[in-house]
């Protein structure tokens, strides 16, 4: 994967940079995979804005994603690696032996024509899908699931890894993408390997349209507000707005907003750092 630095020949691609897309494999979708995905603009079910700084935006299609990989001991081929408007990550089409055929995240390092499995009894090697009992300990890993049978929700967006560290009993320690280290259920499933699209950190959009094709609208800054507006409006001239907070009052930096008594604390072991 690289990213591209184009040469200005427009105000907006001046310091822009492009993904290389060096790994993507055809622009075609599989179109047995494909669903309606409507957007609200921000507006609830009577038409009022709820939801400021967003609408417009290209239109999508929504890609089904297979994250629970229940397909156990099926092999399946990687067919192609695509890109998907809906998530940062690339996707990757499997053409299983039985003649189904799913999305999955791709992991950095997929390839075409690679087979991959999912189950029990199956071989630490990227793309593979086990649970956390028969993954080796210090193995990076994505797409972890926290309930079994939940479907993967952690570490999936592009670049995003996490490691086992050990295990104990029916808990796995994992340390996540933001540093927390917590322990998981052994027999939740994870995926072998790092998420794709690693270098989409690196991408500078270059212009404030591009923002409008994502679907976010102009955002206005809370210091240039009226004191009616936000805690941070108000004053005279350029004047600074205090201490950063939201626009309910709860302060923006440092401040911890986890409730103490939430059922899950017991089982993160180091929280995520400041």
């Amino acid at each position: 994967m690289s990213v591209r630095k184009l040469k200005p020949i427009t105000p907006g691609q001046r310091f822009r940079v492009v993904n290389g897309f060096d790994a993507i494999t055809t622009d075609k979708p599989e179109k047995s995979l494909l669903v309606p995905n409507k957007r609200s603009g921000g507006r609830n079910s009577t038409g009022k804005m709820t939801m400021r700084y967003i609408g417009g935006g290209h239109k999508k299609k929504y890609r089904i994603i297979d994250f629970k990989r229940d397909k156990a001991g099926i092999p399946a081929t990687v067919a192609s690696i695509q890109y998907d408007p809906n998530r940062t990550a690339f996707i990757a089409l499997l053409n299983y032996q039985d003649g189904e055929k799913r999305y999955v995240i791709a992991q950095n390092g997929l390839q075409v024509g690679q087979n991959i499995l999912s189950g029990e009894a199956v071989a630490p090697e990227i793309g593979n899908a086990m649970a956390l009992s028969a993954i080796p300990l210090g193995t990076i890993i994505s797409c972890i699931e926290l309930r079994p049978g939940q479907g993967a929700i952690m570490a999936r967006s592009a670049g995003a890894f996490a490691q086992l560290m050990a295990r104990d009993g029916k808990f796995a320690t994992v340390k996540l993408p933001s540093g927390e280290t917590r322990l998981i259920l052994v027999n939740c499933m994870a995926t072998i390997g790092a998420v794709s699209n690693s270098d989409h950190q690196l991408l500078v959009s270059g212009k404030a349209g591009r923002s409008r094709w994502l679907g976010r609208r102009p955002r206005t800054r809370p210091v240039v507000m009226n004191p009616v507006d936000h805690p941070m409006g108000g004053g005279e001239g350029k004047s600074s707005g205090g201490h950063p907070r939201s626009r309910k009052g709860i302060p923006a930096k440092g401040y911890r907003t986890r409730t103490k008594t939430k059922a899950s604390n017991k089982y993160i072991l180091e929280r995520r750092k400041k």
